[in-house]
């Protein structure tokens, strides 16, 4: 199976992301968009393909959101994609393309939606399950 994720590594939403897609037994492609960000083409088809706004994939955790008045509701979607470009730390992540769909993936375990089923126990790096001795996902 094909995966890419765009990775932030001082992340650890991403960076448990990342470890699932490996627990699954996929190496991915790994961008990381801050890095290198996608094309304004490339967001705009992410954020569709996850059947997000683009306001709902836009971080609004980060300074830079309210330092740029992007809390403003009137703003259009193609000044929200100008700052996410300007700015892609403001990118919501780790956006997840697998052959089985793309998603956002806050909280990490999203990821398990577009993944072959993984049974074999797995702990976040803070210790939450999930993926018990069992098998079961746990919510």
């Amino acid at each position: 199976m094909n995966a890419v994720i765009y990775h932030n590594p001082k992340c650890g939403t991403s960076r448990n992301t990342l470890a699932l897609i490996r627990h699954a037994g996929i190496e991915p492609e790994v961008i990381d968009y801050l890095a290198n960000p996608p094309t304004r083409a490339q967001l705009a088809a992410l954020i569709s393909a996850a059947g997000l706004s683009v306001r709902d994939a836009i971080r609004a955790k980060e300074p830079a959101y309210l330092a740029l008045g992007l809390d403003d509701a009137t703003l259009s979607d193609d000044a929200l994609l100008d700052a996410m470009l300007a700015n892609p730390i403001l990118i919501n992540r780790p956006f997840v393309q697998t052959d089985l769909g793309t998603r956002l993936c806050r909280p990490s375990e999203q990821v398990l939606e577009i993944l072959p089923a993984v049974s074999a126990p797995f702990t976040k790096e803070d210790g939450e399950v999930v993926i018990d001795p069992a098998g079961n996902r746990v919510r």
